[in-house]
């Protein structure tokens, strides 16, 4: 019987990390949505074209196309989608450029339609 609880312990000690884990990594993909969710605010706030936006939704796409080993898709997608968004060179111009200028795609790979 002591036997028994001890093996019921060890069970509910692993659960209880496995649950640790999976809330550890929840929030990290809550953490990287929402740099990502920013990201698309300012972007709308700069008036990026619905073209532009598309460009870099369909490069992050593509780049996530065949998942990396060891790695969780969905927080892949989101890592480079950040990625893509943040070297949209519209963010980094001057105010006065930024009303005048779209965003570019820093990847040269994409082709534009």
């Amino acid at each position: 019987e002591l036997q028994q609880k001890v093996e019921e312990t060890e069970v509910l000690k692993m659960e209880l990390q496995m649950l640790e884990t999976e809330r550890v990594r929840l929030s990290l993909v809550e953490e990287k949505l929402m740099d990502v969710l920013q990201l698309l605010q300012q972007l709308r706030d700069l008036n990026i074209s619905k073209r532009a936006l598309g460009k870099i939704l369909l490069s992050t796409l593509e780049s996530c196309r065949d998942p990396q080993p060891g790695k969780a898709q969905l927080f892949e997608v989101l890592d480079t989608l950040q990625q893509e968004l943040t070297a949209c060179e519209l963010l980094h111009k001057q105010p006065m450029e930024r009303a005048q200028s779209p965003c570019s795609l820093s990847n040269p790979l994409v082709i534009s339609c």
